[in-house]
């Protein structure tokens, strides 16, 4: 199951991401178990930083990578640069560095992790120019609200951005009250990080509320697969989950199984209501 991005690439529906990964030598081999144990399980979008583990966390996907030996045109890489490496005197740098350390050619898509100060025109021109070498072949933003997509939009070549990754579940739903309309109008995936809960608005343990459990024994599922599929119903939305659970992983990915009803979304929709109001974007 993919989508076909504005630049024509294809996009998987369905990913897994890394954070908190390459942080301690000591779980070094788990991780890099738990991101092959994904990888020969059919998982082919793995998300990943230079932020994480200050580039642990791509080494862990490199070694990963290297193990399951899947052909490389399969894969959909995705990679960000900090904010203060987003300029013309650093994002060339960063971006052969994270490179080496996953061990690759290019990157299916590169994101700007967050916004800083580097002006987004340069950043633009940079991706472009990253795109032309074969370095990247797709680039996008995260953490970017509506203002900041429209001042990207009036950007030459800012119409190129493919992907805006956001905090994105159940019990946070910021992005539904304008954002998420607005992408969608414009071809951009909304990759959705923290799909389980595990930051953002955690008041509410989204995983053992009851209308969700309810929902999971209708489709004979876990609650963290109705967590989801909830995203996935949606076009254009893909939950990048993280796990070091073989266990889970397989719920994760089994997830994509799952068709929910109309009946199934009123009544989350009831239960998680979408915003009647601008809310800032929660953002880890």
């Amino acid at each position: 199951m993919s989508y076909i991005l504005k630049s024509s690439n294809i996009m998987p529906k369905f990913g897994i991401g890394t954070w908190r990964m390459g942080e301690n030598e000591n779980k070094s081999s788990v991780e890099i178990n738990s991101v092959y144990y994904a990888l020969k399980n059919g998982v082919r979008l793995i998300d990943t930083a230079e932020m994480y583990g200050e580039g642990g966390a791509e080494i862990i996907v490199g070694e990963a990578l290297k193990k399951a030996n899947v052909d490389r045109k399969e894969l959909f890489i995705v990679s960000k640069v900090y904010p203060h490496n987003a300029g013309r005197d650093n994002l060339f740098t960063s971006l052969k560095k994270s490179l080496s350390r996953l061990g690759l050619d290019y990157l299916d898509m590169y994101l700007l992790h967050w916004r800083g100060r580097v002006p987004l025109r340069e950043t633009v021109e940079c991706m472009e120019e990253a795109k032309k070498e074969g370095l990247i072949k797709d680039w996008g933003v995260s953490n970017f609200d509506i203002d900041d997509m429209k001042e990207l939009e009036s950007i030459k070549n800012g119409d190129k951005c493919s992907v805006n990754q956001v905090l994105y579940h159940l019990a946070s739903r910021g992005v539904d009250f304008d954002l998420a309309s607005y992408l969608l109008e414009r071809n951009i995936v909304l990759m959705a990080y923290c799909p389980l809960a595990q930051a953002g608005n955690l008041g509410n343990d989204i995983l053992n509320n009851s209308v969700i459990k309810n929902i999971a024994k209708k489709h004979n599922a876990t609650s963290s697969q109705i967590a989801l599929a909830f995203i996935m119903y949606f076009d254009k939305r893909v939950p990048i989950p993280k796990s070091s659970s073989e266990k889970h992983i397989l719920e994760n990915i089994n997830s994509q199984n799952i068709i929910l009803d109309k009946e199934d979304i009123e009544l989350l929709n009831k239960e998680f209501p979408k915003p009647n109001r601008k809310m800032p974007l929660d953002i880890v």
